[in-house]
């Protein structure tokens, strides 16, 4: 399949806090967009403060999908956003407008853009649940050392705490004898069914870790210690996936009377610069890529200029389609 004969398709990516949903917004007005969220956590109702959730008012008429479909009880992992991207995909091109997929999550993009076949990854459930007691008896750090023994390159871009990201990459070693890493990159190899251009839009580390800090504040200012409260309340326990996002798990020492409310703040700013450092590392492994750094642009607005340039030359849009 030419490029010529493929469908288009928008990625702007990049670590969290970079400012990516103001941007993206201008993005999907300026080229007929329609947005699909590759956000582990926006699409969980009830959790809003803590995911950095856009809100009705910022959307500004863009269409949003993936953003608060599930209850925080249900899981939701790469298998599932790819099944709900691509129906979210195939409705858009029906509507005549073009993808842009907006998120953090690089295995999730990835996952769509090489609709990466994940029908092998099913393993034993005994080995599975064999894993899972691993973890509660002997911690998360040792299941994921055993992970980092036998496949380094993917624990690179995992945290000790996605324990079940863990669980399926050492199932998937155990199965095979393969890496899932050495799988992922051969799935990656294959071509794309879209025309795609991939923005990554980054910003001076310093910078980066200010925004961080600044946005952890302002979510405790707007109430995340009582959304979190509530969720709890509600039944939400600590175990769940959705519970296990940056911003929500931090608060369980909190509440169990273990940490104070500046340490439980102080953690969740640490944890998510680790997660913005794990992201940029996925990132820069990506191939066909387009950075854009903050410094090297005045403001957003010529930022969006650049992209839309590239838009143009890669033949994704023009004017004319309007």
């Amino acid at each position: 399949m030419n490029a010529a004969s493929k469908n288009p398709l928008v990625i702007l990516t990049g670590p969290t806090a970079v400012g990516k949903t103001s941007l993206s917004i201008k993005l999907a007005k300026s080229i007929d967009g329609e947005i699909i969220s590759a956000d582990s956590m926006q699409i969980y109702k009830k959790m809003n403060i803590g995911t950095a959730k856009i809100c009705r008012d910022e959307m500004d008429g863009v269409p949003h999908f993936l953003v608060d479909e599930l209850d925080p009880a249900e899981e939701f992992n790469v298998v599932r956003f790819q099944h709900m991207a691509k129906k979210a995909v195939e409705s858009i091109y029906a509507r005549g407008h073009i993808p842009i997929v907006v998120g953090g999550t690089g295995f999730y993009i990835q996952a769509l853009l090489y609709d990466i076949d994940f029908s092998d990854h099913e393993s034993a459930e005994c080995y599975r649940q064999e894993l899972a007691k691993t973890a509660e008896k002997r911690g998360k750090d040792y299941l994921y050392e055993r992970l980092r023994q036998v496949d380094p390159e993917y624990a690179a871009g995992l945290h000790a705490n996605n324990v079940k990201r863990v669980i399926r990459a050492l199932e998937y070693y155990h199965e095979t004898g393969e890496k899932l890493s050495s799988h992922n990159a051969k799935q990656q190899e294959k071509a794309s069914p879209f025309q795609f251009v991939y923005f990554v839009l980054n910003q001076n580390r310093e910078v980066l870790y200010d925004r961080i800090n600044r946005r952890a504040d302002h979510m405790i200012d707007m109430g995340l210690p009582d959304e979190v409260k509530s969720l709890v309340e509600e039944g939400y326990g600590r175990d769940l996936v959705s519970m296990q996002g940056i911003g929500y798990k931090e608060f369980f020492p909190y509440f169990d009377g273990e940490k104070t409310l500046e340490e439980t703040v102080e953690r969740i700013k640490q944890d998510t610069r680790h997660f913005a450092k794990r992201q940029l590392t996925w990132f820069r492994r990506e191939k066909e890529v387009c950075w854009m750094d903050r410094e090297n642009y005045e403001n957003e607005d010529m930022i969006l200029k650049e992209m839309l340039r590239i838009i143009r030359e890669q033949g994704i849009y023009s004017e004319r389609q309007k």
